[in-house]
């Protein structure tokens, strides 16, 4: 299959194939991190911009080393260090950035729909790192491959993704990314952090975490997004860590080669415990790995197979 996109703006926008393209291109680069010389000459040539006005330190990092990792220039941006300290737009620093030739910009922005915006007045490939409680296409990508990694597959299996799915681009774009598979979705939490129109799109609630975890391949854990109001729609944070947050007891109910997963940063001690975290069935720290992989699958399908 042939990848004619120019950005990578989110997953709803993606195929089952073209998801599938990017999981196999992904394998085939994670042995270069694994090298004692950890470099291809991939795209040597091409610049690629970090542009982040949110903070961040996996998706930023990440995307850096993969970059990299494949012989390119990268720049990092961040937004107390652009020009928007000054008064300067968002387009407008995109296009003095397009004016240095980059073949591809990498945005973290509060605002959804950032990305989309940028995609339509710039000819250099945007790639959305994050924007506001939309999407974070990369992560759900990263949370795929993983998953399929660890199973051996991704139809056939029941995901349980838990935590404060309103306020989560995360649970959004891996709601998007599994509804193209046979794969049953059950997202549990508090009744208002749950919007009740994402039963539309395939996704079951069970407001109860015993049941949404019994039985299930996957549990993925979500933290409160303070920065997005999210504390505001629960009674304290003592409850919220009693009633949903993952313990060893939730574990023994789901099935015996569940992975426990989650995007980062992890509050300890509220959505998931110390030992459920560092424990046997965590692939937290697989999930940070295989996101340099798909970041570099990413950057060569958009900017790369050209060379």
């Amino acid at each position: 299959m042939n990848w004619d996109k120019k950005d990578l703006l989110g997953i709803k926008e993606l195929s089952r194939e073209e998801i599938l393209l990017v999981l196999d291109t992904a394998e085939s680069f994670k042995d270069i991190s694994k090298r004692e010389i950890k470099k291809v000459p991939t795209l040597r040539g091409k610049t690629v911009i970090t542009l982040f006005y949110e903070p961040s330190t996996r998706t930023r990092t990440s995307f850096e080393i993969a970059a990299k990792r494949m012989s390119a220039d990268t720049i990092n941006i961040s937004s107390s260090t652009s020009s928007s300290v000054k008064g300067e737009t968002l387009k407008d620093t995109a296009r003095n950035l397009e004016s240095m030739r980059p073949d591809a910009i990498v945005i973290r922005h509060s605002m959804p729909g950032a990305p989309h915006m940028l995609a339509r007045i710039l000819d250099s490939s945007v790639i959305n790192g994050g924007d506001g409680a939309h999407e974070h296409p990369t992560q759900a990508l990263l949370d795929l491959f993983t998953i399929r990694e660890k199973k051996g597959r991704i139809d056939g299996l029941k995901v349980a993704i838990i935590g404060d799915i309103a306020h989560s681009r995360v649970a959004r774009s891996n709601f998007f990314t599994l509804s193209h598979f046979d794969t049953e979705i059950i997202c549990s939490g508090p009744p208002t952090m749950i919007p009740p129109d994402i039963e539309g799109i395939g996704v079951k609630i069970e407001y109860n975490m015993n049941k949404a975890v019994k039985g299930a391949d996957v549990v993925m854990m979500l933290r409160i997004q303070k920065e997005r109001g999210g504390i505001s729609f629960i009674p304290s944070v003592k409850e919220y860590a009693t009633l949903y947050g993952l313990r060893k007891e939730h574990i023994e109910k789901a099935k015996k080669d569940v992975i426990i997963m989650h995007p980062g940063p992890m509050n300890r001690g509220i959505e998931i415990s110390d030992e459920v975290a560092d424990g046997p069935y965590s692939v937290i720290l697989d999930q940070v790995e295989n996101g340099l992989a798909v970041r570099m699958a990413i950057l060569y399908l958009l900017i790369g197979r050209e060379s």
